[in-house]
């Protein structure tokens, strides 16, 4: 493995040229960089989304943990009453994913769990979202004009952003003057995150997936190396190809890949890559194959649905009268063993399903409130 070099942090990038306008220049593209990349409590009861002086261990983020200085547009206060997940080393998150015989008490926040006045991929509404439930955040990199990655999942600003064009043909520190926009399209005074304040807020917080839209597997891994997050922090991965460059880069970074059907669950044994260092998405329906899910199990892994284009959407668009009608929806999946639900509603799907359940004793250590 080589040797990885340490960047300038991207909040000082931004500072330094705070004023600078939004630039109409064409982005030559990126460039690609070529480097190679105990405790605990036995079982207890966790209610979502309500406070309760009995939940796992009782611990609260103390005041000055937050990673950023206060005062900065679009960087949260110093984090409170969050529910925290924290698997300390790549191989206690290997382990927290582990099949078992009990449910997770976790969801994956869509694009961080955007609602009203907390826009998508937002360190805010991270925030929000670990106020009510337990939950991974799945985010969405992209390159600035300056090659600073930042959070934004659409290539271009105007739904997410006060701005306009693409966001590869604006310097951070432009993109760092707009306001972000909350599902409504009402502006916020949030800012956009760069993807190293994401990692260095996240630490002991929550597992970030990166999704790669345009940028390469290599860099995602060396962002994770630069933060030495390998501990809480996945890639997405959408090939073979890509799948097998992200394990040769850095065995100990987790992935989320596409295992749908046998057909995929077959080739991805033949990459040779452990299905320990996987969770699987098996799609945004149901799995149509009988006994998929505990297929995955037996290999090695967890498994994870989506509900953003079906179940959710009955509940953004009125169509569901209260969350509790659409219980039994995303109960099937889980029986279907299905093991996470990616959501873009969590705070309310995590309290849903999890609320009076028992945090398994194997995985409890990874848990607090």
């Amino acid at each position: 493995m080589k040797k990885c070099f340490r960047s300038v942090p991207a909040v000082l990038v931004w500072a330094a040229g705070l004023l600078s306008p939004l630039s109409g220049t064409a982005n030559p593209g990126p460039q690609t960089h070529t480097s190679a990349l105990g405790r605990g409590s036995p079982t207890q009861n966790f209610a979502l989304g309500a406070p309760s002086p009995t939940l796992i261990g009782l611990r609260e983020e103390p005041i000055g943990r937050s990673a950023f200085p206060s005062g900065v547009p679009g960087v949260p206060q110093p984090s409170v009453g969050l529910h925290t997940i924290d698997a300390e080393t790549p191989q206690g998150l290997q382990d927290l994913f582990a099949p078992g015989p009990d449910v997770l008490p976790l969801v994956s926040a869509h694009r961080g769990g955007a609602a009203k006045d907390f826009p998508e991929n937002c360190i805010a509404t991270f925030e929000e979202t670990l106020r009510h439930c337990w939950s991974m955040l799945e985010i969405d990199p992209r390159y600035t004009k300056d090659h600073v990655l930042v959070l934004n999942h659409d290539p271009t600003l105007e739904r997410t952003t006060s701005g306009s064009g693409r966001v590869a043909d604006h310097t951070l520190a432009a993109l760092k003057q707009l306001r972000l926009k909350d599902l409504q399209g009402n502006l916020t005074e949030h800012r956009m995150p760069t993807l190293d304040e994401a990692l260095e807020w996240a630490r002991g917080k929550t597992i970030l997936v990166l999704d790669n839209k345009d940028v390469p597997i290599p860099d995602l891994v060396r962002k994770i190396e630069e933060h030495h997050a390998e501990a809480y922090a996945m890639v997405m991965a959408y090939s073979f190809d890509a799948i097998k460059q992200c394990h040769a880069a850095n065995p100990n970074i987790m992935m989320e890949i596409m295992v749908g059907d046998r057909k995929r669950l077959e080739a991805f044994d033949k990459t040779g890559v452990p299905w320990r260092n996987v969770i699987a998405f098996v799609g945004h329906t149901p799995p149509q194959e009988a006994g998929l899910c505990e297929q995955i199990h037996a290999k090695g892994a967890r498994c994870l649905a989506g509900t953003s284009r079906n179940i959710d959407l009955r509940f953004l668009k009125g169509r569901a009268e209260r969350m509790e009608l659409l219980e039994p929806d995303y109960r099937a999946l889980l029986k279907l063993g299905v093991d996470v639900i990616e959501t873009d509603i969590p705070r309310q799907v995590g309290p849903l399903l999890y609320a009076g359940h028992p945090v398994p004793a194997s995985k409890a250590k990874y848990f607090r409130k």
